[in-house]
């Protein structure tokens, strides 16, 4: 029975997991662990089964991002979120497409665990600050301040984007087909002016470790890197992040993952992902759930 109430909320607790360390493996890892508090405790005196899942899987993702911090301190090059391949759906919920995408998780990277824990509890799943506050350790007042800095740090940052849809699935098509045949013009007109291109080796494959800005520049980048005619010879189109993306594939296994950031029919970010360790899991799909506030009483 436990096991039945873990896997009915299991969706929502890689949600709330993901968002708060960007990276799918990590939430795993906090899934299992909370998973296997779970199942010692009494279940008779558990209420409200989600809302105490909820919580532990909160503290065990706040224990694990402090852990992790002064890892990707020490990252080689640019770091990006672990992809996660979602459905098409995802798109239907504005919010949760938003609170996945590249973007916004790059942005709650520059946040302290705190400030990010209760940027995520309150703004993309809805709980009240008086229960985030009996969640993470805190007073209510407390809370409401460090939701105020943070959502203003975030809100500063933030780049809007188009969640993945028939419309920017055509705007990736072009852009494939400009790299592929090297019209920079064609590729031009599909970039945004402040266009920028991330992309994620780790130091285990070749990459660029710093960010590209403008058009002319990542454009430039993109043919050069088009120039090799295997890069773009299998290519499949999908759904990352709620967002469109291209996989390429080596021998039939995925190479690296390109994500498209789309606002107003132009693209203004591009994240390619190749460190292979963020990409091993790229493959399922993950089954996402921001579900709605309900009562934490454990």
């Amino acid at each position: 029975m436990a096991e039945d109430a873990f896997t009915e909320h299991r969706p929502l607790l890689f949600t709330l997991a993901y968002e708060m360390l960007g990276s799918a493996t990590d939430a795993e890892d906090v899934l299992q662990e909370s998973y296997l508090r779970w199942r010692v405790v009494d279940q008779a005196t558990v209420e409200h089964p989600r809302a105490y899942l909820v919580r532990t899987v909160t503290r065990q993702a706040l224990n694990h991002l402090r852990a992790v911090r002064a890892r990707r301190e020490e990252y080689v090059g640019a770091w990006l979120p672990e992809p996660i391949r979602t459905a098409p759906e995802v798109s239907d919920d504005a919010i949760l497409a938003e609170s996945v995408s590249m973007a916004l998780l790059l942005v709650l990277e520059t946040l302290n665990p705190t400030e990010r824990a209760v940027f995520v509890l309150h703004d993309v799943f809805g709980y009240p600050h008086g229960e985030i506050a009996a969640s993470i350790g805190k007073s209510e007042v407390g809370v409401r301040q460090i939701a105020h800095r943070a959502r203003r740090h975030v809100h500063a940052r933030r780049r809007r984007f188009q969640p993945d849809s028939d419309d920017t699935r055509q705007i990736v098509r072009r852009f494939l087909h400009a790299a592929a045949t090297g019209e920079l013009q064609a590729l031009m007109d599909v970039l945004a002016p402040e266009v920028v291109q991330i992309s994620d080796g780790g130091g285990k494959v070749v990459a660029a470790h710093r960010p590209i800005t403008g058009r002319a520049d990542v454009a430039r980048f993109v043919l050069r890197v088009s120039r090799d005619p295997a890069v773009l010879s299998h290519v499949e189109h999908a759904t990352y992040n709620g967002m469109p993306a291209a996989r390429f594939l080596a021998g039939g296994a995925l190479d690296w993952l390109l994500a498209f950031e789309i606002h107003h029919g132009r693209i203004t970010g591009l994240y390619g992902v190749r460190n292979p360790d963020k990409l091993h899991g790229a493959e399922a799909l993950c089954p996402l759930d921001r579900g709605g506030p309900q009562p934490w009483k454990p």
